[in-house]
């Protein structure tokens, strides 16, 4: 799921076409930029959460602490880049019914992104409440961007492309180095590879079903 989200964000800011855009790159350079600074976000986190041997989250601690605060990370900072691109959409003439839409696809898409992130934290140990907090708190972040961006929407648009290469770019690292490869460990490479692949096109056909309702 966070592989098919990960391509989504950077198609998005690769796509991403407004006529108030003033910005001198073309949307791919910026988004790849993104992409870059979110690999690179991501490493120095790790570097920094690896030299933390004591660090613990509730029930957690040591490697699953680390990989969850890792992953909580990435989602809020995802969730940047959502928040930015709700306040954007209601810009324009045609705003109120652009904005309502882009936020209910918004709000379909948390919840394959909430589930990842709940069922990352749960075979580890944390309860279901402590879980569905932390769900909920990666998400939180978008309604807090909204307004701003939504305000001050001249500014926001040419930086949109580059942070949703960055959200794309550090989900992407998240979700190749750390969860497939722990799920390898865990169930195999068979089971990874047909729950994955499931998982993976399951979550684009959403939201090419999404993209349709948009363009129609």
């Amino acid at each position: 799921m966070m592989i098919a989200a990960s391509y989504s964000l950077v198609t998005e800011g690769c796509n991403f076409d407004d006529p108030h855009d003033t910005a001198e790159l073309d949307s791919y350079t910026r988004t790849g930029i993104g992409a870059v600074i979110g690999l690179i976000f991501i490493r120095i986190t790790e570097k920094f959460l690896s030299s933390h041997e004591e660090l613990s989250i509730g029930s957690l601690g040591g490697a699953d602490a680390k990989r969850a605060l890792l992953i909580f990370f990435v989602m809020t900072l995802h969730s940047f880049s959502e928040g930015v691109g709700i306040g954007v959409s209601f810009g324009g003439s045609h705003g109120s019914e652009l904005g309502v839409f882009i936020s209910a696809s918004l709000a379909v898409h948390n919840i394959p992104e909430g589930l990842a992130m709940a069922v990352t934290l749960l075979p580890r140990g944390t309860s279901i409440p402590e879980a569905f907090l932390w769900a909920v708190l990666s998400s939180i972040p978008q309604p807090l961007m909204a307004v701003p961006a939504y305000e001050f929407v001249h500014h926001f648009i040419p930086v949109l492309p580059v942070g949703l290469g960055f959200a794309g770019g550090a989900m992407a690292w998240v979700a190749l180095f750390e969860l497939l490869k722990e799920a390898i460990e865990e169930a195999g490479l068979a089971t990874t590879a047909v729950v994955s692949s499931c998982s993976l096109f399951t979550m684009h056909y959403v939201q090419e079903l999404i993209d349709v309702g948009a363009r129609s």
